[in-house]
């Protein structure tokens, strides 16, 4: 069904609402409340902490110079992910192990780490507390959630405390959407059987694998955020957005990823080498029919722009390249992952050069075969979301005893 004008005007009035200081300082952080109780939490434990350049407080200080700097902690680690602690690395690079400038602080590698190499790296740095504190975006294949994973996992396996300070899940968490993961097809981008769109925070996500996926749970603590709802956008939490990773450059762009991420599985540009990194989706050849195909549809609350960029990196570096660009007019009503679906299905349609990437990378990111053997068959968008309904469903069920905001 399409919108309606009476629908978009009303999504543009809503977008244009100011939020007042009032209702942003209603939202604080778990590390906030963490460093408001003198970090009792912590008191007498060697703390290493996994973070990365998100791990920021209210005024943008990094909590790792806070913690270093004060006398009620006793930080004497850090462990980064992938694209590093201070967020240098590109896409599938991490730092490697060396020694924080800022605080003289070890730094560990955690990268494509899991397991008894990992455990060995925490009782290598002698802390008795890990702790972890890192914005995500809301998709399973956005690998923090999975560092979340492997880091529990293996502080449970070197006989460490583990404490997780809970951040907004910026795209809310309404609900959980997408097919879920088929542990054959269990990858870093998909340790375990979640939606693609999970709707939870952090500490949801932290209790969720220790109550139903680690072998044996680890002592956990979380540190919750308070006045945050379900129904919150990060633009209304009045922190500043840090981008998680280089194409990760605005909460703007979370809002989309978890659905044309998925592009990644094929042969087109999922924007990176732009300004607008899955937003812009494209390849050569790719002209205005892709837009006026996926517009047709009238998928609620996003309209789909005739677009033509060139990448400075990544696919079609340097080329000009014409497609989309999405356009999220209510994102209330927008689905993600529903969106990413139909922008697969036209794209086949109206380019004869579409093609999935040889690896299959689109199951991975997907969970199992079902979208691309469907898509190749012709099936249509509804048709395609339909078949994942029943294992979400079932998610959905699991997922509702680990929330822990109304």
């Amino acid at each position: 069904m399409r919108l309606s004008r009476r629908s978009l005007l009303a999504s543009a009035t809503m977008a244009a609402v100011p939020v007042t200081p009032q209702h942003r300082e209603q939202l604080h952080i778990g590390f906030e409340k963490l460093a408001a109780d003198g970090y009792s939490a912590l008191s007498g434990q060697r703390i290493g902490i996994v973070t990365n350049p998100t791990g920021i407080t209210r005024d943008a200080s990094h909590i790792v110079d806070v913690m270093h700097k004060d006398p009620h902690v006793k930080l004497t680690a850090v462990f980064g992910p992938e694209h590093g602690f201070r967020g240098t690395a590109q896409a599938g690079g991490s730092e490697g192990r060396y020694d924080d400038p800022a605080t003289g602080l070890p730094v560990y590698d955690t990268y494509l780490k899991s397991g008894r190499p990992l455990a060995d790296i925490f009782t290598a740095s002698g802390v008795d507390t890990i702790v972890f504190d890192i914005q995500d975006v809301g998709a399973r294949f956005y690998t923090y959630i999975w560092t979340l994973y492997d880091c529990m996992e293996a502080a449970q396996l070197a006989g460490k405390r583990f404490v997780v300070l809970d951040r907004p899940n910026p795209v809310t968490g309404r609900s959980a959407q997408g097919p879920v993961l088929h542990k054959e097809f269990a990858t870093f981008v998909g340790r375990q059987p979640i939606a693609q769109a999970h709707g939870m925070t952090v500490a949801e996500l932290a209790r969720l694998f220790n109550g139903e996926f680690l072998s044996a749970p680890v002592p956990l603590e979380t540190v919750l955020m308070t006045g945050w709802k379900r129904t919150r956008f990060y633009d209304t939490s009045g922190l500043p957005w840090v981008p998680p990773s280089p194409n990760m450059p605005t909460a703007d762009t979370a809002l989309v990823y978890s659905g044309t991420c998925m592009f990644e599985g094929t042969n087109l540009s999922e924007g990176r080498g732009t300004t607008r990194p899955f937003e812009l989706l494209g390849a050569e050849d790719v002209d205005g029919r892709w837009a006026a195909a996926v517009n047709e549809l009238g998928l609620p609350g996003v309209r789909f722009r005739e677009a033509y960029f060139t990448p400075t990196f990544s696919k079609f570096q340097g080329k000009t390249v014409g497609g989309v660009q999405i356009h999220v007019q209510d994102r209330a009503a927008y689905d993600p992952v529903r969106t990413g679906i139909a922008l697969l299905v036209t794209a086949r349609k109206v380019w004869d050069g579409f093609a999935w990437r040889s690896d299959n990378w689109i199951d991975k990111l997907t969970g199992s075969t079902r979208v691309r053997t469907m898509i190749d068959a012709g099936a249509g968008t509804d048709e395609v979301v339909a078949g994942w309904q029943e294992e979400l469903a079932a998610f959905r069920s699991v997922r509702k005893e680990y929330l822990l905001y109304k």
